[in-house]
């Protein structure tokens, strides 16, 4: 038994406010083409869902089959089903009748289920009249059955009949934004949240297909179909990748994309669990999608399984009942400077935590060793609530070095510890070049002649002579580049030896991270494919597996006898 209900902007279930924590199934069944009808395979996806902090399924334009309620129903999933719109509607063709049928015969044979809580005619919905006929409809449904919550659409629109709204608004990467939205535009920062969207409503809001953040291929997934399907666009992505010499970074671009991509997803999911009063969220997607070009925006394969960058205890630590938030106001910081946070705790449990225990550490993570920790006792944490436990301060002025700080904070004896990572800089900068190296804007005869003598070169580009068009984001591909007509970025992060002496004195790990961000995004990616296949670059950028270019930001190479690094990156303009 249980009433699934509204509090202001927020869901309740039986009277306590909780938060929706969604994926998206959009009918990804690869071996047959058809949904599991055995509750088996439901329980694989419904546990993987639970196992990665999940608690709701939205199933996109389609309504699943009696197992999946079932399972649902035993294992405690909140559902949103939907029948099987995505089109133009209230234009009084024959789709408009069919709605209410359909309606009709899915509160006739799955309305009992206690897991079926939320009800749309489908999504994202086209036509000039869609407002007072989606309008009617939801009316209708109240009026017929009112065990649950109905609203429009998914994506909108945002009308009053409308008892939850589902909007694409509240997400750090939307449709088209390209480099113009927050990830790729606006400097690092944990304290972005959503709450003007969320007051400018009186029903809850839940954001609309969230992430869609892409990773690299892994082939090692096309022996899995098995079925009627087979990943013929793997097969092509991998000949690409061969044909231009890089078939053995196979594994090494899925490892370091998938960094990325969990990286973007960690950010969109804490920006709406900073976000007070917020009904929840709904990914796309905690699996990949194969359709539509190519969708690879999940850390799940097709199958529910695991991809090898991120387990789902990780995934669950920044996505979870209780979440431990950290509100910082940049990501890298300078060692005159003293570095401040206010710690937060986003808390939709079962119960009230009272006196509670906030604790933090802060840990130099080349060295392992805890540099400050600290406290705060006597919290109460309210169900529905997001709290600040308080703040903390650290000053920099004994680190000497480059080095990359981890912020962590946990609820004592509640869930796990979620961490940041935190970078810190020597404020005095030696802006000295080195002894015995050219610095050179292009390869002409004084740069070749120093070459010719057995010299070295630092070749630095003029500002748009990078040829290639790659264009610079830090963020990972949003859905695919062909589906979305080319939206950049049209790259995948970056791949490097965090060991190699060019990155020696500047901490990074061998993917992208947040101190990447203003190198990448005054950068520009050179397209090697013309080079000699030996050539491998010193900082790599992981491009479309459409494309498969051999790209970089940093080279090194032997030219007329001598030596050159061509670095892509502005590392003179504003240093500092």
């Amino acid at each position: 038994m249980r009433e699934f209900g509204v509090d202001g902007t927020q869901f309740t279930i039986n009277g306590r406010k909780t938060f929706l924590r969604g994926t998206l199934e959009c009918c990804i069944f690869p071996l047959t083409g058809y949904p599991a009808m055995d509750e088996e395979y439901w329980e694989k996806i419904i546990t993987a869902a639970k196992a990665h902090g999940l608690n709701h399924i939205r199933f996109h334009s389609w309504c699943p089959p009696e197992a999946a309620f079932d399972v649902a129903d035993r294992m405690g999933v909140y559902l949103q089903v939907e029948c099987g719109g995505w089109g133009a509607v209230g234009d009084g063709k024959p789709v408009d009748k069919f709605y209410y049928e359909e309606g009709d015969r899915i509160l006739k044979y799955y309305g009992n289920h206690p897991s079926f809580v939320l009800m749309a005619y489908g999504n994202e919905p086209g036509g000039g009249k869609q407002g007072r006929y989606l309008g009617d409809l939801v009316n209708y449904w109240k009026a017929k059955d009112g065990r649950r919550l109905y609203t429009s659409a998914s994506g909108w629109p945002k009308i009053p009949e409308n008892q939850f709204h589902v909007d694409p608004s509240p997400r750090i990467q939307h449709w088209g934004a390209g480099l113009k939205s927050r990830i790729n535009s606006r400097p690092p920062e944990t304290m972005t949240d959503y709450l003007k969207n969320v007051t400018s409503h009186d029903v809850p809001l839940l954001s609309h297909e969230i992430g869609q953040w892409c990773v690299y291929p892994n082939f090692k997934e096309i022996e899995k179909y098995t079925g009627v399907l087979k990943a013929k666009n793997f097969e092509i992505f991998r000949n690409t990748l061969e044909a231009n010499h890089m078939g053995d970074q196979a594994d090494d671009f899925l490892i370091a994309s998938g960094k990325l991509q969990t990286l973007c997803y960690k950010e969109d999911i804490e920006s709406l669990l900073r976000t007070p009063g917020m009904g929840g969220f709904q990914l796309l997607d905690l699996h990949d999608f194969p359709g539509q070009g190519t969708a690879l925006v999940g850390v799940l394969d097709p199958f529910w399984e695991y991809k090898g960058y991120v387990t789902a205890e990780q995934y669950k630590s920044f996505c979870g009942p209780t979440v431990p938030l950290a509100k910082m106001t940049k990501r890298t910081w300078e060692n005159n400077e003293t570095f401040t946070a206010d710690i937060v705790v986003a808390h939709y449990g079962a119960a009230d935590l009272e006196n509670a225990k906030v604790s933090w550490t802060i840990t130099d993570e080349s060295e392992g060793s805890v540099i400050s920790s600290g406290s705060f006792t006597g919290v109460d944490i309210a169900v529905g609530q997001v709290i600040t436990a308080g703040k903390i301060s650290l000053d920099l002025n004994k680190i000497t070095a480059a080095t990359k700080l981890v912020l962590t904070s946990s609820v004592d004896g509640v869930g796990l510890s979620n961490s940041w990572g935190v970078w810190v800089y020597t404020a005095k900068v030696e802006t000295a070049w080195p002894t015995g190296v050219k610095i050179a804007r292009q390869l002409d005869e004084e740069a070749m002649k120093v070459l010719g003598s057995g010299g070295k070169v630092l070749l630095l580009p003029l500002a748009g002579s990078v040829k290639g068009g790659v264009p610079a984001g830090f963020s990972s591909i949003f859905w695919n580049t062909a589906w979305t007509r080319g939206q950049a970025p049209h790259t995948l992060g970056i791949l490097c030896d965090p060991k190699h002496r060019a990155l020696v004195d500047f901490p990074t790990e061998y993917h992208s991270n947040w101190q990447w961000w203003d190198i990448v995004t005054k950068g520009q990616a050179m397209v090697l494919n013309d080079l000699p296949v030996t050539v491998r670059p010193i900082v790599q950028v992981i491009d479309d597996w459409f494309t498969n270019r051999r790209l970089a930001l940093v080279f090194e190479a032997k030219v007329n006898g001598g030596k050159v690094v061509i670095c892509s990156v502005d590392i003179e303009t504003d240093i500092e």
